[in-house]
Formats: C-alpha cells, structure tokens, sequence
C-alpha cells in the first residue's frame, strides 16, 4: 500500500518513528543503532528503516527540510501507516546563551508565523504543542542515560535566509524575547499540528548546530553524525511509553 512518496507496505513501520530532516542521518542511525535495519522506502531518496533497539520495533525515516515536507511524511504515516508515535530528532540555531552547541532541547511547544495550521485544518493557533506523554517518556530516557536535556518554547520558522535588515531588535531577537523561544528550526510547528488533528503523537527533540549569539557551528558532517546524544535519548524513549 504505497502512497507517492513512500514505496512501504502497511506493516513496514514500526508504531514508533524518529524523524531526521536529513536521510542520511536516518542511514546513520539505522546502520549504527539499530539491529536488523532494513529499508522500507527511498522514494525520491528519502530513506526510511525499520529495525530493533534493546529488542523494541523502531522506525527511522528522513523528513526534509520545512514544513511543507515533514507535513506529507508525517500525515501519511499516521494515516496510512498506522504510527502512533513520531519524534522529529534535528538541529537547531540557539536564540540565547542558555543553550549551546551541542546541547539538546526538548520543545515544550512550538511557535511559528506559518500558516500550515489554518491551511491544513483552520487552526488559528500560532504555538503548537507535543504530546505530554511522549515528552515525558523522552525525559526519562534522558535521565536514565545522563544525558542533561533542555526543555522549553521553540521558533519554526519558515525562512532560513531572511533579507538583512538593521531594524532594532531584529526579527529572531523579537520572537525570541516575546516568545521565550530557546532555539530556531523549521519543522515541529507542522508535526505538531499533524499529530493533534489526528489523535496522534509528536515530540521533538534537537541538538544545537549553530548559536545566534555566539559564534559557535556545526559542519555538515558533524550535523550527520555527531547528534548522538539526541539519537540515544530519543531511541530510548520508547521503553518508557511502554510503562
């Protein structure tokens, strides 16, 4: 039962899936996490794996970049697939000192400006939230593993290159500071959206690649390969849903 962008049967999917904006950071994570991997689709070259962890079915699929893309992965597997759980596990730009590179932050919710919600359903919501029970099963594979995590607001954020402008605050300083925001990415506003209108589940997990307030940042390799801090945490998670 394929659909257009997803070769998969009904059944390749395990009810838990990680999501990775980049697919080669889903082969990265099926080759060395997860027991057994096979691919299940690589529609359009985004890879997707099912395998085992600590005995336990796990997914792994690539997302995209935006909210656009992740919005049709998600959505088709959670209605077409039957997954119950999906945890986007990416990179993020740290609005404040408080995070840095390399610290993982758990979001709590997820502002944005986009209108992927009230296109998708009429939702007039600008800050989506995750599933309070799949934050809380992350947290404890967070703690289990000593692994310190920081949870608070994130931005989803449209644009990646905006125009420069010498207005003062700037646009991120302003969501930032009216938002509590700790951290910039582009997905988790349309995931969020997608589980809560279809009874489903959604967290995010990220680690910091870059810093708006320091001059601190990720090459591409490190962003592939080195977040495995945040690939444990979120692999973990699914023994404690399970309690």
């Amino acid at each position: 039962m394929s659909t257009p962008h997803n070769r998969a049967e009904k059944g390749d999917f395990a009810k838990t899936v990680l999501m990775p904006g980049d697919p080669l950071r889903a082969k990265f994570i099926a080759e060395n996490f997860l027991e057994n991997p096979r691919l299940v689709t690589d529609v359009r070259g985004m890879l997707g794996y099912t395998g085992t962890y600590q005995g336990r079915s796990i997914s792994v699929m690539g997302s995209g970049m935006g909210m656009p893309s992740i919005g049709i992965y998600s959505y088709e597997l959670y209605t077409q697939y039957d997954v119950e759980n999906i945890i986007r596990i990416g990179s993020a730009g740290s609005y404040t000192d408080k995070v840095k590179l390399f610290d993982v932050v758990l979001a709590s919710g997820a502002y944005s400006e986009s209108n992927f919600a009230r296109t998708q359903s009429g939702d007039t919501d600008d800050i989506q939230k995750p599933d309070a029970a799949l934050n809380e099963a992350i947290k404890a594979s967070a703690a289990a593993q000593g692994i310190p995590v920081v949870e608070g607001p994130i931005h989803s954020d449209d644009v990646f290159y905006h125009q420069p402008s010498d207005s003062k605050p700037t646009y991120w300083e302003r969501v930032r500071d009216e938002k509590g925001c700790l951290a910039v990415e582009m997905e988790s506003f349309a995931l969020f959206h997608n589980a809560k209108v279809l009874g489903k589940r959604a967290a995010c997990l990220l680690t910091i690649s870059d810093s708006f307030v320091a001059p601190e940042l990720a090459t591409a390799e490190q962003r592939q390969t080195s977040f495995t801090a945040m690939m444990k945490v979120a692999l973990g998670a699914e023994a404690y849903l399970e309690k």
